[in-house]
């Protein structure tokens, strides 16, 4: 079993920063790849970046590609997200996500990102 644990949201006025982080406990997740995700009110959970074990690959969603920065430090079994140039259709809640056997398989409980206009 993992547990994570998602910090550093909150409300940002439009072109701000956030820096999210995601902290696992219960075993070792420097051999997985991890994900972040997020949820607005009324769609569906989109990915928004991904990253390898070796950080060697990475992913972004189309929407937050040249803003968002995923990284990974796996001597403290945690996982970041860099959010800049924050706009409002960022505002969702952001999940933090460990892939076992190529499926996503635990999850954080979420951070709320609220991006004012």
């Amino acid at each position: 079993q993992v547990q994570l644990v998602e910090s550093g949201g909150g409300l940002v006025q439009a072109g701000g920063s956030l820096r999210l982080s995601c902290a696992a406990s219960g075993r070792t997740v420097s051999s997985s790849t991890m994900g972040w995700f997020r949820q607005a009110p009324g769609k569906e959970r989109e990915v928004v970046a991904q990253i390898t074990r070796s950080a060697g690959v990475t992913y972004y969603a189309n929407s937050v590609k040249g803003r968002f920065t995923i990284s990974r430090d796996n001597a403290k079994n945690t996982v970041y997200l860099q959010m800049n140039s924050l706009k409002p259709e960022d505002t969702a809640v952001y999940y933090c996500a460990v892939a076992t056997d190529g499926r996503y398989e635990f999850w954080g409980q979420g951070t709320q990102v609220t991006v004012s206009s």
